[in-house]
């Protein structure tokens, strides 16, 4: 591994060298830098530095662990005029993300009984596992183009949620600029996946708020001690993951002609204004909106559920989205007078109070960041400080893996998982299936949230706690 030095609490730095135009800083704390930072991850952070166009430095988040590419926690952001875009350094599921509900019940409201109602009843609505196809097939057909270029508002007018919505979803729940015409037939067919959460570390969970750390700031975000809350985590499934296959593997023809020598397969790049770059962005927005559908879907789903069981409106129990933020994404954006793309690969972005482009009800805050654990750990909803303008405006999306998937079935067995998991109900009763997601492959959630919380690049808001999970089986 090359040197890594010191540069400052929580923050290592490799300083340009070979063939590097950037700088590498990879943010972890003293024991996740000496436990669990992979050779391999680094070595991708290196290679991002060397692309041409990128903007220095190339950052590694708290939760990194090596991808395709660009490490999962990796961001780069390219001059918007003379960088260049990666499929590889966005991700394969395009737009994985997560949202937040509220509601106005406690986790003594529902007994077990009860709570295993609510997630039979949730996943009769919603399909899990690898390859499961929605269950609102017709529509989906007549609607696709519509659908992926005009993102949640038009399922939203279409009757599937709450005009509200809108309002607390990162971007109104749609990118400008998709064109269903950049996207392969290929990736069309798999739009039925759209209203199904898929498989590997995407979620419905329905859990409670453990502890407040910030009183006022959590009163903005409608959120209490004790409150029942639901967690929905998926993305662009296989419509994302196999614009990200067509993409890749034409960047990877079409560098040679721009005169771009590729550091590996998995970050092949072609200039952001080039024909192929103009394209990706297109098929892109496509997936980015596909995306926010699917959660947005899945959001009036569960909510039907709650009204299924209960027997009474959904509205009866508030069920209002908190916020809904992405990650898996390329963005133009502008930090510091200067425009940029910016790759952020398994990372959120972070808005500190009064930004801009925060939404209005989120402006003296900055907006909800919401970082989920792993199955059967905390999650936090935390809020950025002015000190992220240094990242990008970036924080990490989760806990990060320490197990590969196929190491963790080796390595962790049922009863290990059980005992993790404790009181927390899985779906399912085949709980093997799940060995890859044990809690025991991720980091710990709270040194992960400690090492920008330390350093005041976040602050944290609430910490939530598990009751109930729906997982798919499979890995996306």
């Amino acid at each position: 591994m090359p040197v890594l030095e010191p540069a400052g609490k929580n923050c290592y730095r490799i300083q340009r060298h070979g063939k590097m135009n950037a700088d590498v800083l990879i943010y972890l704390n003293q024991q996740l830098f000496h436990s669990f930072l992979e050779d391999q991850s680094v070595q991708q952070l290196m290679d991002a530095a060397s692309l041409e166009g990128v903007i220095n430095p190339v950052v590694g988040m708290p939760d990194i662990h090596s991808g395709f590419g660009l490490p999962i926690g990796g961001v780069m952001a390219m001059d918007a005029d003379k960088g260049l875009i990666s499929a590889g350094a966005v991700g394969m599921d395009i737009n994985c993300g997560v949202r937040l509900l509220q509601s106005n019940l406690d986790p003594g409201d529902l007994d077990k009984t009860i709570l295993r109602e609510l997630i039979k009843a949730i996943e009769k609505r919603v399909p899990s596992g690898v390859g499961r196809k929605s269950k609102h097939h017709a529509f989906i057909n007549a609607n696709f183009k519509t659908l992926v270029e005009e993102g949640a508002p038009y399922l939203i007018e279409q009757g599937y949620g709450r005009l509200a919505d809108l309002e607390a979803i990162e971007d109104r729940g749609v990118i400008s600029g998709a064109d269903l015409k950049a996207v392969s037939k290929e990736a069309c067919n798999r739009g039925l996946q759209l209203s199904t959460i898929g498989g590997g570390n995407h979620f419905i969970e329905l859990g409670y708020v453990e502890t407040i750390f910030d009183q006022n700031t959590a009163a903005i975000y409608g959120l209490r001690k004790g409150m029942l809350t639901v967690l929905i985590h998926t993305g662009s499934r296989g419509f994302g993951h196999q614009i990200c296959t067509d993409f890749t593997a034409m960047m990877k023809k079409k560098a040679p002609t721009h005169n771009i020598e590729l550091p590996s397969a998995g970050l092949a790049s072609v200039p952001i204004k080039s024909g192929t770059g103009k394209k990706y962005l297109a098929a892109m927005a496509c997936a980015i909106n596909f995306a926010f559908c699917n959660r947005q879907w899945i959001t009036d789903d569960v909510r039907k559920a709650f009204s299924a069981v209960f027997g009474v409106d959904d509205q009866r129990f508030d069920l209002k989205l908190v916020y809904d933020i992405a990650h898996n994404t390329a963005r133009f954006e502008e930090i510091g007078g200067r425009a940029m793309l910016i790759h952020r690969k398994g990372a959120t972005r972070a808005l500190p109070p009064a930004h801009s482009e925060n939404p209005q009800q989120y402006r003296s805050t900055g907006h909800p960041i919401i970082i989920p654990g792993s199955m059967g750990t905390a999650s936090y909803v935390v809020r950025a400080e002015p000190g992220v303008s240094k990242i990008y405006h970036s924080v990490n999306h989760g806990a990060g893996r320490v197990l590969s998937r196929r190491s963790a079935k080796k390595e962790i067995s049922v009863d290990d998982l059980k005992n993790r998991l404790s009181e927390v109900m899985v779906s399912g009763r085949n709980l093997k299936a799940y060995l890859d997601e044990a809690p025991q492959a991720y980091k710990d959630i709270e040194m992960v949230i400690d090492t920008f919380a330390e350093i005041e690049m976040i602050s944290k808001v609430a910490r939530l706690q598990p009751l109930a999970v729906i997982k798919g089986e499979g890995s996306d």
